[in-house]
């Protein structure tokens, strides 16, 4: 026999979260332990006292904690909040929201913000309060579901984002490039597929090389063409994207994701 739909009440949808949820629910119990206003004096300092009002430091920092839990990325992590309720809880809300709480960039402007000290302060605290394997045992993971691997190496998933954002500034402000490299830079990341072979890893590593090249080509011909208003308007992008570049290979922490 087919079962019935369970019905749903609309004033259900507006009830506390936390009447709804299970209170045994390990993210639930964490986000409980955590002491979430220690970010907010730490970071308060990095923030202006005037202008429009940023986002809640609990959700930045939270939104990062769940990135390192569940082992995502920033679109996935922005893209799946809004569908649990249990990550909404531990962001700091106390009902359901419908609508993405930032846009994947916001999460980049956050880490450079508050640098590699600040990133390294919040993985410390999670780490203090519950032993070295925390962020790995303290919520049980599905790991079907997990994003594996990386296809490409960091850093050319890193310097190909840079040229399509450059590309899309320009366009926003109508800056005509020099040259888009759009078919260019794909099948410069193509090219990485076959880094295990001797030939491949050569072929790769040269494309690599040319990829960051392009990327840094791109914000040199934006600095030059903005005008001074619009490039006051995409100075701290442009700095951000700068600094991906300059950064070792062996860097822990990456600013740009």
């Amino acid at each position: 026999m087919k079962g019935k739909t369970p019905y749903q009440s609309q004033t259900t949808l507006f009830q506390n979260l936390e009447e709804l949820l299970n209170p045994e629910d390990s993210l639930y119990k964490l986000s409980n332990t955590i002491p979430w206003e220690v970010f907010d004096k730490e970071f308060a300092n990095l923030y202006s006292k005037t202008g429009r009002p940023s986002k809640p430091v609990r959700l930045m920092v939270s939104l990062l904690l769940l990135k390192q839990l569940f082992n995502l990325g920033d679109e996935t992590v922005v893209s799946a909040w809004v569908h649990n309720p249990y990550w909404q809880y531990f962001s700091g809300y106390s009902t359901f929201q419908w609508k993405f709480p930032i846009e994947p960039i916001d999460l980049v402007h956050f880490r450079n913000r508050i640098g590699k000290q600040g990133i390294e302060k919040i993985f410390k605290m999670s780490i203090d309060l519950h032993g070295k394997a925390s962020l790995e045992t303290e919520v049980v993971i599905d790991t079907t579901v997990q994003e594996k691997n990386i296809t490409y190496p960091t850093d050319v998933k890193l310097h190909k984002k840079i040229i399509d954002k450059c590309v899309k500034i320009s366009k926003a402000e109508g800056i005509k490039l020099r040259q888009s490299y759009k078919r260019i830079s794909k099948q410069l990341v193509i090219d990485q597929r076959g880094n295990r072979s001797k030939k491949g890893k050569a072929k790769a590593k040269k494309s690599a090389k040319k990829l960051k090249t392009i990327a840094g080509r791109l914000i040199r011909e934006l600095r030059r063409k903005l005008s001074e208003d619009l490039l006051e308007k995409h100075e701290e992008e442009l700095k951000l994207f700068e600094q991906v570049l300059a950064q070792e290979k062996g860097d822990k922490i990456k600013l740009f994701r």
